[in-house]
């Protein structure tokens, strides 16, 4: 079980970043995902989580109404999409996917277990 991200890099204030995180030996409907992201001094934070328990999907208020979801059909590959990026959206971003059921609120939350599959990462930097 594995996770790639990508799509990062440096992006105009107010532009759009489409992220997206590839799986392999499983597929996203049987797990749900995590987007989080670690700004540089600052603790990790869940932007996105959707739950396979019971398709509940939760957003943070920093990127509401800024970020779309979406998968490709096998469910292998996950992307998330940021609209009107801003410079506090600079970051590394991750995806991550549960070992174990739970609810999207508490995964983006940090509630998560050690043995949650994590990707490697992508730099997101947003400058005028």
């Amino acid at each position: 079980v594995q996770l790639q991200a990508s799509g990062g890099g440096t992006v105009q204030i107010g532009g759009p970043l489409r992220l997206s995180c590839a799986a392999s030996g499983f597929t996203f409907g049987d797990r749900g995902i995590g987007w989080f992201r670690q700004a540089p001094g600052k603790e990790r934070e869940g932007v996105y989580c959707a739950s396979s328990r019971d398709g509940v999907t939760f957003t943070d208020d920093s990127v509401k109404d800024r970020i779309t979801a979406s998968s490709d059909s096998a469910q292998k590959t996950m992307f998330l999409h940021i609209s009107n990026l801003k410079p506090e959206d600079t970051a590394v971003y991750y995806c991550a996917v549960p070992r174990h059921p739970i609810s999207s609120y508490y995964f983006c939350a940090g509630y998560g277990s050690p043995m949650d599959t994590w990707g490697q990462g992508t730099l997101v930097t947003v400058s005028s």
